[in-house]
């Protein structure tokens, strides 16, 4: 508990009587300072008791008033005057009293025989009982944090006795964000604002944090983000000096998962093996797919490749990453290359972005289980997509071509498209004719379809069609025409996309 006015008016050595101000004991004195300056205030820093003889102050109220008022302003708490027989005066002056009670300011008048420098002595004793005080209930509550660690229970009875001692709600996520354990507090998720922090943790890794009022979020785990801690509360200095073992304490846990968790890893990526193995039948798949609780009607394939330079160690790491966030997902690491059969529901996008961020990765089509191998195929065959266009490339039976134009110079495209569509353009600003086109070639040549979808008569697109043959120099009867134009209104498409 903080020393207060009426604690040092109570110690009886320091002789301290109470001449103005007495209504406001109450307040916390933090340090005291002798000065005979008349403007004290810029050299206060907060909370002092602040000592003076009155050596060089004017004894008029104006003075007085002027003094009291400064000092506030610079936050001292409560003014002490010295008496004695060598010194100015021997009570307390009058107008001084008179300005102190007008503002409201602690008076007090040190005995004749005590120097300041008993009441300087006597304030920092009391700070450092007290700092004492408080360390050593935070190394008795640091023990019970690491019995409650070292009990094995996992991470909830470390959050309970945390929770406990400091009265500051505690939950763990893991990497993506999801709350893997809580205190015993029954707030299963963090409140606030701490969705933002965690992402802001999450995005930046292992050496950041965040804080807002009531709200902070510490990165946990040893070289590589596990997981995160978010503390919502009031986090006094006591709670604040805990902080770095609890971190600690979890961390620790977070590793240990981690390594007894690689047996589990090792297993599945057998199983995935025995999934991709050219000799296991659909029905077998399927088996294979039950035993690992990947239940989902449909799944696919993901391949990720980690730079060679980073070395193989890196590619275990994401393997082991992408297990802990993929529930009932198959893993295996081969060389630089990571692969996965997950659920076909699941965000990949995100999961990657997160653990592999830059890394070419291909995501397959959405199968069913017995043709899990099919989709890690065609995963594996997009890598080299997602190598050019630099974000994961995900397969779409929709838009296969659109994949391969990816692929592509993007000028050189860009280039061909102007030549066959240019005269178009030139020909006509508006541009229908290019949708015309774009629209009977996306229908199928369907001249009836294209009209329904443009809103036109058919006999006002065949014109236009007409028109565009025209133009272009070129038949939409031949084959060879009609794909020149096909790929010169996708590859228009294409650029419009970056």
């Amino acid at each position: 508990m903080a020393l207060l006015v009426s604690d040092l008016v109570a110690h009886p050595e320091l002789q301290l009587t109470v001449v103005a101000g007495g209504e406001h004991l109450d307040r916390p004195v933090l340090a005291a300072h002798a000065s005979e300056l008349v403007r004290p205030g810029p050299w206060l820093q907060g909370g002092e008791l602040l000592m003076t003889m009155g050596l060089l102050l004017p004894m008029d109220v104006a003075a007085c008033r002027a003094y009291v008022d400064d000092a506030a302003a610079g936050g001292a708490h409560a003014l002490a005057l010295g008496l004695g027989p060598e010194l100015p005066y021997q009570q307390a002056p009058g107008p001084l009293v008179a300005a102190a009670a007008e503002a409201g300011m602690p008076l007090l008048t040190v005995g004749r025989e005590v120097p300041f420098i008993a009441v300087t002595k006597t304030v920092f004793a009391a700070q450092a009982s007290e700092q004492r005080a408080a360390v050593e209930c935070a190394f008795e509550t640091q023990r019970r944090l690491t019995a409650a660690a070292a009990a094995g229970g996992g991470l909830t009875p470390t959050l309970d006795a945390w929770t406990r001692a400091t009265g500051v709600r505690a939950h763990v996520t893991d990497p993506l964000g999801r709350v893997i354990a809580a205190d015993g507090s029954g707030e299963q998720e963090p409140g606030g604002s701490s969705a933002d922090l965690i992402g802001r943790v999450a995005a930046a890794g292992i050496r950041s944090s965040a804080v807002a009022p009531g709200l902070e979020v510490q990165p946990l785990g040893a070289r590589r983000l596990r997981g995160m801690l978010v503390l919502s509360g009031d986090m006094g200095a006591d709670a604040r000096m805990l902080i770095p073992g609890l971190v600690s304490l979890l961390s620790l846990e977070l590793e240990r998962r981690h390594l007894a968790d690689e047996p589990e890893r090792r297993h599945r990526a057998a199983m995935l093996g025995k999934l991709l193995d050219e000799s296991t039948t659909a029905e077998q798949a399927a088996d294979v797919l039950a035993g690992a609780g990947l239940a989902a009607d449909t799944v696919c394939g993901v391949v990720v490749e980690v730079p060679a330079d980073d070395g193989p160690q890196a590619a275990r790491e994401i393997a082991a990453d992408l297990a802990l966030a993929v529930p009932g997902g198959l893993i295996r690491n081969r060389g630089s290359f990571v692969e996965a059969v997950v659920g076909a529901g699941l965000d990949v996008d995100v999961v990657i972005t997160h653990f592999a961020p830059g890394c070419p990765a291909g995501i397959g089509s959405p199968v069913p289980p017995r043709a899990a191998r099919s989709s890690l195929r065609e995963a594996a065959g997009l890598v080299e997509i997602s190598r050019g266009t630099g974000r994961p490339a995900r397969a779409r039976r929709d838009r296969t071509s659109g994949l391969l134009l990816d692929l592509g110079d993007r000028s050189a495209l860009t280039g061909y498209a102007d030549a066959l569509l240019g005269p178009l353009d030139t020909a006509d600003p508006s541009g229908s004719l290019t949708r015309t086109l774009a629209t009977w070639l996306d229908s199928g040549s369907s001249w009836d379809e294209t009209a329904r979808q443009m809103g036109l008569h058919r006999h006002t697109v065949r014109n236009r069609l007409d028109k565009i043959m025209q133009i272009t120099g070129r038949r939409l009867d031949d084959g060879d025409d009609r794909f020149d134009l096909w790929l010169a209104v996708r590859a228009r498409r294409a650029a419009r996309r970056v």
